[in-house]
């Protein structure tokens, strides 16, 4: 399982990609894996603003219900409105095409983990 260089990761399996003022957000393959089957993403709503460590919406799984952790402060200003027709296909490129919200970021993410410091967090999830 290979997560892309030049995202930012939080502990609880959320990735961030700041390109300018702006950030796409969504969450890993890791995440996706341990979910399962994948039935209903809760999306936040446009225009909604949130701090970084501010739940932001769920992923249902038929296993469990996991919060959405915000990497960054900031404002949404798109969702991913596939996901929320099709939620199942988070799975098949949660990197890429199936991101979850894009936000205005107010406040440059803190205390993220880089993509080596991610996946030594993965390793060691994995023994536990």
């Amino acid at each position: 399982m290979s997560f892309p260089k030049d995202f930012l990761y939080t502990k609880e399996h959320e990735w961030i990609k700041v390109e300018g003022g702006k950030a796409t957000v969504g969450i890993t393959a890791h995440a996706v894996e341990m979910l399962g089957d994948i039935v209903h993403v809760e999306m936040p709503k446009v225009g909604a603003k949130f701090k970084q460590g501010d739940s932001f919406g769920t992923v249902e799984s038929t296993k469990t219900v996991s919060d959405l952790y915000m990497p960054a402060g900031g404002t949404v200003l798109e969702i991913n409105t596939e996901l929320k027709n099709a939620p199942e296909k988070l799975v098949e490129d949660p990197h890429g095409k199936f991101w979850i919200a894009k936000l205005s970021v107010e406040e440059a993410p803190k205390n993220l983990l880089d993509q080596p410091a991610y996946e030594k967090h993965v390793a060691e999830d994995a023994h536990h």
